[in-house]
């Protein structure tokens, strides 16, 4: 068997579970951030004498730095391989939210905000290459989607500490603590990723055959600390960013724009989801600012079900079917949430917001996967990144649309358009059920050179 070959065949292992483990921290980090600032954006508001306006940006500049994060350092990530940049980025992500707890005014908030999201942006990239091209075929459906079920794990773990800490010390301090506790976890997370090797199969594309054969062969014989292995890296020739760029959109356009459109229908309809209920629904069944944080614990349960659900049929059913039956119940969970405020009851709009969350958090830990899977190594970073930046722009717009609709027409009719956000993704897919390539079990090599590619 050639490497590649060998790679899908080693039985699951230690070093698998390392490499899950270590890399779905990233998305653990950004749903806390996300989280996070959404708790304290309102004492910020308080203390910084903010207008809504100013508040609103602090939320809106992640998202920038998310495009620029996940685009430009997806093709680093291609040029430079997967290793450097995934200690990078939680370098970047570690040293600048740190900082973030000593800022001291609402500039200053703003341009570490900024850097932050750039770190978390390059997780996605890096992160699910690396997750596709590690973790043998039979078993990368349902990997990916666990690497990235650690999102609502995160936003759990933000909500706890909103209520243990940032709601019990003082307002001046309090959300301090909370940024200081998420670079503490980068740090505890660098040391593990630091002895996960390079990719093998980047390294083919560069030509190492020799360090891709030392990788393969280390977790074939199940050593669980590759890291320490002396990988060295051969200059290979990857055009620059404009080339990986061109070269994506000319020979692959219909992977950049399945990929872009199920990132951006799950982006929009997700941060549009939560944003509209922190806005609108929430103050208007009167849940009082004390009950929020479970209220989020509650629905990032739902969560947590919802990815497990996408991980366990990715394999079992395949992409073609899992992702837009998912991205379908998104939308109808959304038209029940919008039935469920004109009762005017917070159990109900709970029970409703649980299940809306069950299945756009198993839309989007679907599509990852799927559209990760279907770019070639040496452009699979790149790709990634490209789909990312896209779906930015529907998680930066949407709230600000909602949010005109809403005032303009109710709640309800804001309710649908969120709702018919998810159809775009599921109308994506349609296409490529009848003419892309099914992931489920298949060679990455093969999707790119196989039947139907």
């Amino acid at each position: 068997m050639n490497l590649t070959e060998r790679l899908d065949s080693v039985p699951w292992g230690r070093f698998h579970t390392v490499v899950t483990v270590a890399l779905g921290i990233g998305w653990l980090l950004d749903a806390f951030e996300v989280t996070i600032v959404n708790n304290v954006v309102s004492v910020l508001k308080v203390q910084w004498h903010l207008s809504n306006v100013e508040a609103s940006w602090i939320l809106s500049i992640w998202f920038i730095g998310l495009m620029i994060g996940a685009y430009g350092f997806g093709y680093l990530a291609d040029r430079f391989g997967r290793k450097q940049l995934f200690l990078i980025t939680l370098l970047v992500y570690g040293v600048f939210t740190f900082l973030t707890a000593f800022s001291w005014n609402f500039q200053s908030m703003m341009v570490l905000r900024l850097l932050t999201a750039i770190g978390v942006g390059a997780e996605y990239s890096a992160i699910n290459a690396s997750i596709s091209e590690f973790i043998p075929a039979r078993h990368r459906g349902k990997t990916g989607a666990t690497v990235m079920n650690f999102w609502p794990v995160g936003a759990i773990l933000a909500a706890v500490v909103s209520l243990y800490v940032v709601n019990v010390l003082p307002p001046d301090i309090g959300w301090r603590v909370a940024f200081g506790f998420g670079a503490l976890v980068a740090g505890s997370t660098a040391l593990i990723r630091s002895h996960i090797p390079e990719s093998p199969r980047w390294l083919i594309t560069q030509g190492n055959l020799v360090d891709a054969e030392r990788v393969v062969s280390g977790i074939e014989q199940r050593h669980p600390w590759l890291g320490k292995t002396q990988v060295k890296r051969h200059p290979g020739a990857p055009g620059n960013f404009w080339g990986q760029s061109h070269e994506l959109l000319t020979r692959y356009p219909a992977r950049v724009a399945l990929g872009g459109l199920l990132d951006f229908s799950e982006a929009a309809g997700y941060y549009g989801l939560f944003a509209f209920l922190a806005l609108f629904i929430l103050p208007g069944i009167h849940v009082t600012n004390g009950f929020v944080p479970l209220f989020y614990i509650v629905g990032n349960v739902g969560a947590l079900v919802g990815g497990g659900m996408a991980a366990a049929l990715l394999d079992r059913a395949g992409r073609k079917l899992t992702v837009p039956i998912f991205y379908l119940l998104a939308a109808g969970a959304v038209l029940l949430l919008a039935m469920s405020t004109t009762t005017h009851a917070w159990t109900w709009v709970l029970a409703a917001f649980t299940l809306a969350n069950v299945f756009a958090t198993g839309s989007w830990i679907s599509a990852y996967p799927t559209f990760s899977e279907i770019f070639p190594t040496h452009l699979r970073s790149t790709g990634i990144g490209l789909s990312v930046a896209i779906g930015r722009f529907g998680a930066f717009s949407a709230p600000l649309v909602l949010t005109y609709v809403a005032n303009a027409f109710g709640m309800v009719p804001a309710l649908m358009l969120l709702a018919s956000f998810w159809l775009i993704g599921a109308a994506a897919m349609v296409p490529w059920y009848f003419r892309g390539v099914e992931g489920k079990g298949q060679a990455l090599e093969r999707l790119v050179t196989g039947e139907g590619a």
